[in-house]
């Protein structure tokens, strides 16, 4: 085999090696940044969750003060 042949498919080797292992690495990158969201979009949820009851209790909180003022 002549000599440019066997750098040439070395070459091919590499850059086929380099590309595949750029691509599994920004999948990987990629799937990290999206679990970080959706934990991210999780703790949202639940705060959104949990504000209407902690504004029905502030507001019973108010009623009470108020009763006792009252009195």
């Amino acid at each position: 085999m002549d000599s440019s042949i066997i750098v040439s498919l070395i070459s091919l080797v590499g850059t086929l090696g380099g590309s595949l292992g750029g691509i599994l690495v920004s999948s990987k990158l990629t799937a990290y940044r999206l679990q970080q969201l959706e934990n991210k979009v999780a703790e949202h949820n639940n705060f959104a969750r949990r504000m209407p009851v902690l504004e029905e209790r502030i507001e019973q909180c108010e009623h009470r003060i108020e009763r006792m003022e009252e009195h």
